[in-house]
C-alpha cells in the first residue's frame, strides 16, 4: 500500500498566521503539523509517499520532507492548483498509485492512542473496499459522520446540520485500488468539491466499506482552527514531558519500524542539538 498526504488547502481558519506559512508547517508544540499525519502513515508500514500541496507552499513542504530518505521513506511531491476536496487527492495521486490501495491522510489529524497502530496494520492489509475509523466527538456536524440503523452502517454524511450519530470519520481512510478511477467518477458537491463521503457511499452501497470503532482510547486532534491547534499542541506537550514519550516524530517511527540504525537516529539528535527533541531522539539511540 502507498500513502497519500494531502497537505493542501488555503488554511483560511488559522489566519493571519496562514498569511505567513503553509497550515501544515505550523508548531503543534515542537514540531510542524505535517509530521504527525505522515509518522501515522509511517506507523502502518506505508513507506512510499505522495505529498500534496498548494502551489504556494510546494517550495517549503519539499524542503522540510525532501524525498523522505533519511526517514528510509519514497516521499515524491505533487501540486493541487486549487481545493478541489479530499478526494480530488485520489485522482492526482493516480499515477503515482498505479492502481493499487492507498491510505489518504490529512495533513492537519493527529491520531494517537492504544490500538492504533493494530487498527493502521488492519487498514494497510486491506486489498479490496474500503475501511475507515470512527470516533465520539461532542459536536459531529464539521466532520463526516455515520449513520447507523442498529448495528449497520447506512449512511456517511459530510458536515451534517443534524448529524445522525456522534461518530465522526478521522482524516485517514484506506481504499483498494479502484479509489482513484471511482474519485474521478464523482460530481462536485454544492460546495464545488469532490467529497470523500461520496467516495465512501460508493463503496458503502456495494457492502465494501468496513469501520473500525474506537471509544476512549485514541486521540484525535482535526488542527484546523486555533483553538484545535492549541489543543493539540498542549496535548502533545503533555505526552511528551510527563510521560517521556514522543509523538509524531518521524525518526524514531522509522527506527523503531527497522527502516534506519541508531545511527542515524543519533545522526538526527545531533542536528537537533540544544532541543528536548534532540536530546528524546539522543536517548532513544542510546537505549538502543
Amino acid at each position: 500500500m502507498r500513502g497519500v498526504l494531502l497537505a493542501g488547502g488555503s488554511g483560511s481558519r488559522l489566519r493571519p498566521a496562514t498569511w505567513a506559512a503553509s497550515k501544515q508547517l505550523l508548531p503543534v508544540y515542537d514540531k510542524p503539523m505535517i509530521y504527525y499525519p505522515l509518522t501515522t502513515l509511517m506507523l502502518a508500514g506505508i513507506r512510499e509517499i505522495l505529498v500534496i500541496t498548494a502551489p504556494e507552499a510546494a517550495d517549503a513542504v519539499r524542503g522540510l520532507l525532501g524525498d523522505g530518505a533519511a526517514w528510509g521513506l519514497r516521499i515524491e511531491h505533487a501540486i493541487q492548483e486549487v481545493p478541489l476536496g479530499v478526494a480530488d487527492a485520489l485522482r492526482i495521486a493516480e499515477p503515482f498509485l498505479a492502481g493499487g490501495p492507498v491510505a489518504l491522510g490529512l495533513g492537519d489529524n493527529l491520531l494517537h492512542g492504544q490500538g492504533l497502530i493494530e487498527a493502521l496494520r488492519e487498514g494497510a492489509a486491506l486489498r479490496r473496499g474500503a475501511h475507515v475509523f470512527s470516533v465520539p466527538v461532542a459536536d459531529p456536524s464539521a466532520y463526516g459522520v455515520l449513520a447507523w440503523d442498529g448495528d449497520r452502517l447506512v449512511d456517511v454524511v459530510e458536515k451534517p446540520d443534524v448529524p445522525p450519530s456522534r461518530e465522526a470519520v478521522p482524516g485517514l481512510y484506506f481504499f483498494d485500488g479502484q479509489a482513484a478511477a471511482r474519485a474521478s467518477s464523482l460530481t462536485p458537491s454544492v460546495r464545488g468539491e469532490l467529497e470523500i463521503t461520496d467516495l465512501q457511499r460508493l463503496y458503502l452501497r456495494e457492502g465494501l466499506l468496513r469501520v473500525r470503532r474506537f471509544g476512549r482510547g485514541l486521540a484525535w486532534f482535526d488542527m484546523g482552527t486555533p483553538e484545535r491547534l492549541w489543543e493539540a499542541a498542549g496535548w502533545v506537550r503533555s505526552m511528551q514531558v510527563r510521560q517521556g514519550l514522543l509523538v509524531g516524530s518521524p525518526e524514531e517511527a522509522a527506527w523503531r519500524q527497522g527502516w534506519i540504525a541508531a545511527s542515524a537516529l543519533l545522526d538526527a539528535a545531533h542536528r537537533h542539538a540544544g532541543t528536548a527533541y534532540g536530546e528524546a531522539l539522543a536517548d532513544l539511540a542510546g537505549s538502543a
